[in-house]
Order: structure tokens, then C-alpha cells, then sequence
């Protein structure tokens, strides 16, 4: 694992083609909680795209628009449009969107608690038809990323670490030769020696792989680390976006989202009053 100070940005994917594209999307809970308000990002292929913001700011909504798993929760997309490949995706279930390649890692780390790591896995290939050997070949290939899940292969996995269980949750995604993951707080709960492990798998599975990934994050310090480009949401609106660089680099997102100003580290009071006057939402 490579030490928080020395990582090495990704490198930003070629220009070409853009697989995910969201446009002026509005979701409403229960038919009157208007969550989000006109969002709008595009997600290109084989590159790693950051959603950022605070809690409660809309991530996790965006990304259940996407995956289409609103309804079991009693929200909606009510405008907007979202595609994938050009083909709107929106009115499909979550299965179908499954077999065109998009898959979802939900914030908590599920996983089947009941049955071992490796079973966990296994459940991930359940809707392949290409044969055992390949599934096999990719079980293979998910413990090259995961080593601790080759050690654990056989464990409970309602017994392994909070670490592991997000490793499970990954590694079921990728048993299903995913084109794309949504991939939601990867970080949350977890040490931040882990929290680096977990972003530096995301990195190799990424140039591995060729796995275009739309992470939504808190921790804008290691998702700016690690993405290529990035958008941070306030509210249910997209306020902010750019290069995962140009971000980095903005006096605002610094001194709100990553506590630094050019005075130097701000305080928590000093950051919480500096809410109140971002220019964004003047």
C-alpha cells in the first residue's frame, strides 16, 4: 500500500467516449421531498469520476437515479433524463441494468452474512452464462486484488472485519464483469489505513481492468487523490466540477472541503462558518 503522501494522482483516461450520461435530473421521495434539483454529469469510460459533498447533500440518490433503485424507497426521477451508451436507462429495473454492465456497491458493505467469503463471491457471477472455467478465471482474478479474501475464502463472512466486508462487496461486483461501478461511501467506517487500501484497489481495478467506476464520497481528501474528475453536489445541486486536479487546486474547495486555506489548516468553527459564505451559493 502506498503511504497517503505519496500516491500518485491516476492519470486522466483518454479522451472518446462518455458512457454515463445524466441530464437536469430532478428526484422526488413520496411525491412532495424534492431531494434532487437539476443534476447533471457525465461519467467517461474507463476513468474513475468522484461525487462529492457532505452528508445529506444527494450522492447516494444520484446514484440510485442511476441504478434505478429509487422506487424501493418511494422516490422517483420526475425529470431529466439519464443514459447509458445513449440508450436511456431509467425505466429499466435494476437486473436489466445489471446484464448491460452496471452494477451498484451499496453504502454499509452488504453482503450475505450467512455464507463464506467465497460463496459471497460466487453470487456475484450468478447471472453469467459463459461457464464455470470463466468464472472461475474471474474468482482468480478478484483474489489478485483481494488478497486477505484468499485467506478468508472459507470464513463466515458475518465474522470478518468491516474492511473485508467492503472487499466482499467489491469483489461480488466484479464477479459479474461489470463495464461500470457505482460505487457509494466505500469509506465510511473504516481506518484510514484501510480507507487508502480500499481507493488503491479501486486504482489497480481501474487500470487493471479497464472498470469505469462513479464513486460517491465524504472524504474529498482521498476521492481528489485518486479520481480523475470530480463534481460536488450541495443540497441536491451539482455546485461545483472540474479535473480531479482543478479541483485539488480551487481556493474554495480547499479551504471548505479539505480544511486549508492559504493561512494553513482552518479550524473545525472557522470551516463550519465558512458554510455559510461559499460563494457557490451566494
Amino acid at each position: 500500500m502506498l503511504d497517503a503522501t505519496r500516491t500518485a494522482p491516476s492519470k486522466a483516461p483518454n479522451a472518446g467516449e462518455t458512457l454515463l450520461e445524466v441530464n437536469n435530473i430532478e428526484v422526488i421521495y413520496n411525491h412532495v421531498i424534492l431531494v434532487l434539483k437539476g443534476v447533471s454529469l457525465s461519467v467517461p469510460k474507463g476513468g474513475i469520476t468522484a461525487l462529492l459533498g457532505g452528508n445529506g447533500a444527494g450522492k447516494t440518490t444520484t446514484l440510485k437515479a442511476i441504478s434505478n433503485l429509487l422506487h424501493s424507497e418511494r422516490g422517483e426521477v420526475t425529470k431529466g433524463q439519464i443514459t447509458y451508451r445513449g440508450s436511456r436507462v431509467q425505466d429499466l429495473n435494476p437486473a436489466e441494468l445489471v446484464k448491460m454492465g452496471v452494477i451498484q456497491v451499496m453504502e454499509g458493505r452488504h453482503c450475505f452474512e450467512h455464507l463464506t467469503v467465497e460463496e459471497n463471491l460466487l453470487t456475484g457471477a450468478y447471472t453469467r452464462t459463459d461457464g464455470k472455467a470463466a468464472i472461475n478465471a474471474d474468482l482468480e482474478m478478484v483474489y489478485k486484488y483481494f488478497p486477505r479474501l484468499k485467506e478468508r475464502r472459507k470464513s463466515q463472512a458475518g465474522y470478518t472485519s468491516g474492511g473485508e466486508q467492503q472487499m466482499v462487496a467489491m469483489g461480488r461486483a466484479l464477479m459479474s464483469r461489470p463495464e461500470m461501478i457505482l460505487l457509494d461511501e466505500p469509506s465510511m467506517g473504516l481506518a484510514p489505513q484501510l480507507v487508502e487500501q480500499i481507493f488503491e484497489i479501486v486504482k489497480a481495478v481501474n487500470a487493471g481492468e479497464g472498470v469505469t467506476f462513479l464513486l460517491a464520497e465524504q472524504n474529498t481528501n482521498v476521492a481528489l487523490r485518486y479520481a480523475h474528475t470530480g463534481y460536488i453536489l450541495e443540497s441536491g445541486r451539482v455546485v461545483m466540477e472540474g479535473s480531479a486536479q482543478e479541483l485539488r487546486e480551487n481556493p474554495d474547495v480547499a479551504e471548505f472541503y479539505l480544511g486549508m486555506s492559504d493561512k494553513g489548516r482552518k479550524s473545525f468553527r472557522d470551516v463550519r462558518s465558512y458554510r455559510r459564505r461559499k460563494r457557490w451559493l451566494a
